[in-house]
C-alpha cells in the first residue's frame, strides 16, 4: 500500500514539473526522454534477446522431459 502511494505522488510530481506554468520543467524532460530514448530501446532489446533465448532453452527442455516421460511409459 505504501509503494502505492510512493508511486502516485511521484507520477503527481512529474505530472507537476512538467506543467508549463508551475516548475517550467517541460523542455528539459523532453530533451531528457530524447536522449533516454535510444539507450532504453537497446536496453529492451537486449533484454528481449535474452528473454528469447531463454524460451528456446525452455521449450528444449520441455520437449526432452517429454520424450523421456513417453520412454518410461512406454517401457512400463
Amino acid at each position: 500500500m505504501l509503494a502505492m502511494i510512493i508511486g502516485l505522488a511521484l507520477i503527481a510530481f512529474t505530472v507537476f514539473a512538467a506543467l508549463p506554468g508551475f516548475l517550467g520543467w517541460g523542455p528539459e524532460i523532453i530533451t531528457f526522454l530524447k536522449g533516454a530514448a535510444p539507450v532504453l530501446s537497446a536496453f529492451v532489446g537486449v533484454i528481449a534477446i535474452f528473454i528469447g533465448i531463454a524460451d528456446i532453452k525452455d521449450k528444449r527442455e520441455a520437449k526432452k522431459e517429454e520424450e523421456a516421460s513417453r520412454k518410461n511409459l512406454d517401457i512400463k
